[in-house]
């Protein structure tokens, strides 16, 4: 109600030049100069206060997206509000087009003030617009209808993800004394191929500080991104020991994404880690592989391979992997690989494993370029998340298939934040802390 208060107000006062003549009623110079300044004044009020005596949020950020997709609604409704207006006058009152045009030129300039000083704190504020949504706004912005479609969207996406967001942040503080992801032994979260563990860029979105506020203790395992299966669990094996040297803590759950749990089933079958894995949580894990990946190196001229293998090797080289080797780290997804090697890494007992997968349910809820390789997996590995079929995900009996209620699915991306989209029907940082919680009921 106050949004729409605000509107009808700035309405009223920014169309005061079409006063005299609609109403027929001559406005003194003087009066026009107050009301000249009532608008200016109105309009920055509303600029600096457009959520005034609204429910306080718990985010400052969350606070600026609210201010500007509330700014942004009342550009809506004052546009909406002066076409009708516009229409009136010149089709029933037939007035000239020169008060049109000089109330018009007043209008831009109130109205463009609250239009950028919206779009600009959603702009830089927003998480969920994403480069998707910035890009298409730029874009169709420049289109006529096309340009307020998207502004609505905008405005949506922006709404849902302060309501989301601040639910989430008073959920966490309700529960913060509880410590619910405080685990016994701390968390090693492992990522897949083609991926590093970098600062700037987290592979796990927004995941890891999201169990952190919740008591987790987090380390990762900066290992090289694409290596064999042998090869990264040595790697990873090195890694394990370095946190138990260095915190005392005996072992540490694992939690892998893709690739990153079969090299740490090596690690722990062949490499000694079973004395120091409690846990082994395996996230869309190819644990039988991927048959799309045997047909494309059997297919690909080697000339493409070298190319291919070549250009990434020097790229993952320059951006700090010691030794990458494409060839290697593919060929160990492939089905026929992961046969042989499930052979040399049973399930250890001392370790407690569990496997959990996700399927898309149509190609367009994935995103690039997961979106086009859902129907190409599809012919070999029939239902996937983009790259792993849903037969391969069990090792065993303990696996979850991880479903949305929407006709999205979740992605091999998805699973791990990492584009850091909230989804409808899941929430993915939730989910891990359910996750760590019940490996804390489990007493790991």
């Amino acid at each position: 109600m106050i949004l729409l208060f605000n509107s009808i107000i700035l309405f009223v006062l920014s169309n005061f030049y079409l006063y005299d003549v609609l109403f027929d009623v001559k406005i003194p110079a003087y009066i026009t100069v107050i009301l000249v300044i009532l608008v200016i004044i109105f309009t920055v009020f509303i600029i600096l206060f457009p959520s005034l005596f609204c429910k306080k949020l718990l985010s400052r950020k969350l606070s600026s997206i609210r201010n500007g997709y509330r700014l942004l609604i009342i550009f809506l409704i004052n546009l909406f509000l002066d076409i009708a207006l516009y229409l009136i006058s010149f089709f029933i009152y037939d007035i000239k087009i020169k008060p049109l045009l000089i109330n018009a030129i007043f209008l831009v300039l109130i109205l463009g003030a609250v239009f950028w000083c919206g779009i600009i704190r959603v702009y830089l504020c927003s998480t969920q617009l994403g480069v998707r949504y910035r890009t298409t706004g730029l874009i169709l912005g420049l289109i006529p209808i096309a340009h307020i479609i998207m502004l609505i969207k905008i405005i949506r996406v922006c709404r849902d993800e302060v309501s989301f967001e601040n639910d989430k942040l008073k959920l966490n503080k309700e529960r913060e004394m509880d410590a619910v992801c405080k685990t016994r032994y701390p968390i090693l979260m492992v990522h897949g191929i083609f991926f590093r563990d970098f600062k700037a860029f987290n592979y796990w979105g927004r995941i890891p500080e999201e169990l952190k506020k919740n008591g987790a203790t987090i380390y990762y395992g900066n290992h090289s991104s694409s290596l064999s299966v042998e090869d990264s669990a040595k790697e990873l094996a090195e890694r394990i020991k370095e946190i138990i040297d260095e915190t005392g803590c005996e072992k540490v759950n694992v939690i892998a994404h893709s690739k990153g749990g079969l090299d740490t089933r090596y690690a722990i079958a062949n490499l000694g880690m079973d004395k120091y894995v409690a846990s082994l949580t395996m996230i869309n894990t190819p644990n039988h592989g991927c048959v799309f990946a045997d047909y494309l190196l059997n297919k690909a001229p080697e000339g493409l391979k070298d190319k291919v293998s070549g250009g990434y090797n020097f790229a993952l080289k320059k951006l700090g992997d010691p030794n990458p080797d494409f060839i290697a780290g593919v060929t160990d997804l492939t089905s026929s690989k992961v046969a042989e090697l499930n052979k040399l890494m049973p399930s250890s007992e001392n370790v407690y494993y569990q496997a959990f997968g996700s399927v898309l349910k149509k190609a367009t809820g994935g995103r690039f370029p997961l979106n086009l390789t859902n129907n190409f997996v599809k012919m070999f590995d029939d239902k996937n998340d983009g790259l792993v079929g849903i037969g391969s995900f069990p090792l065993d009996d303990n696996f979850t298939l991880v479903e949305s209620p929407y006709d999205k699915g979740i992605s091999h991306g998805d699973v791990i934040d990492l584009n850091r989209e909230n989804i409808k029907g899941y929430d993915v940082r939730e989910f891990y802390v359910k996750l760590l919680n019940g490996l804390k009921n489990k007493g790991f």
